[in-house]
């Protein structure tokens, strides 16, 4: 029998951490992705909490992700920083990779910040593109909503058309025009890793309508949809995906890319929750 964790389960994480942020609800929460973890270092009246130190959660296994939360003040704003997210391909089960959203709804938190690093599929994209993403294909038949549903998060069956917010995207468009920062629009299709894809693998995306693929995020927009959390999506082109160039991908590819951009990811991110 598929056995998750029940609702008291979230409680008590969510209890945890509300208990060290003196039961302050943020006014956004974001999940940083590969590139962008030295946006936390942006945030004033810091308080962290460990991965570890909270009931029932999961611990990020990625080397180069410190896996914890990271609660503070951006100008007028209280952010809630994920640094550390959990993957499909660490052993997790998704809806583990899901938990963390789940949380975050019992903390009262209503918009969502999701990046990451993927590659790239379109053919106008570049490594260090920044783009958008406006809707998601996952192949997979695994949902983190698999097995007994929580009523208190939704319903079991939910509609999936307005997770991506589009007043969100707005923003964020109208932001990087003003930064002078090219952002792009994609939809972004989710393979489960830990392996790179094949260009067979590729090329079928394309045909599909993919931009963008990867191994992160789209159980999180799941776990949001159902709460009804509003998500922007952002993601960083770390490398063109395979087939594209002809070249071999590498982990350290896709982390040096995501060392160069992420100061204008970072300010674009920054005025992003300034202006929301």
């Amino acid at each position: 029998m598929y056995t998750k964790a029940v609702y008291s389960d979230y409680v008590e994480s969510a209890d945890y951490i509300k208990s060290k942020i003196g039961g302050i609800v943020p006014d956004i929460a974001i999940i940083l992705g590969s590139g962008l973890g030295d946006f936390a270092d942006s945030l004033t009246d810091v308080i962290t909490i460990r991965y570890g130190d909270i009931p029932h959660f999961p611990i990020s296994t990625v080397s180069y992700q410190k896996g914890e939360f990271v609660f503070g003040k951006l100008g007028d704003k209280t952010v809630l920083a994920m640094n550390g997210r959990f993957h499909f391909y660490e052993g997790w089960e998704l809806w583990q990779t899901a938990y963390p959203i789940f949380t975050m709804s019992l903390l009262g938190i209503k918009k969502l910040i999701i990046t990451n690093a993927a590659g790239g599929i379109n053919e106008n994209y570049r490594p260090g593109d920044l783009v958008c993403v406006r809707d998601h294909i996952k192949l997979s038949l695994e949902s983190p909503l698999r097995g007994a549903n929580i009523p208190e998060f939704g319903a079991r069956f939910f509609d999936m058309q307005s997770v991506y917010d589009k007043s969100l995207a707005e923003t964020a468009h109208k932001t990087a025009d003003k930064l002078g920062i090219k952002l792009q629009d994609g939809i972004y299709a989710y393979m489960g890793g830990p392996q790179y894809e094949t260009p067979a693998e590729i090329r079928m995306l394309r045909t599909l309508g993919a931009d963008l693929v990867g191994m992160s995020t789209v159980s999180e927009i799941i776990a949001a949809a159902q709460c009804k959390i509003a998500v922007l999506c952002i993601s960083c082109v770390s490398n063109m995906a395979a087939g594209m160039t002809g070249a071999a991908i590498t982990e350290e590819e896709v982390l040096e890319v995501g060392a160069k951009i992420k100061t204008s990811f970072a300010s674009l991110v920054t005025e992003i929750i300034k202006t929301i």
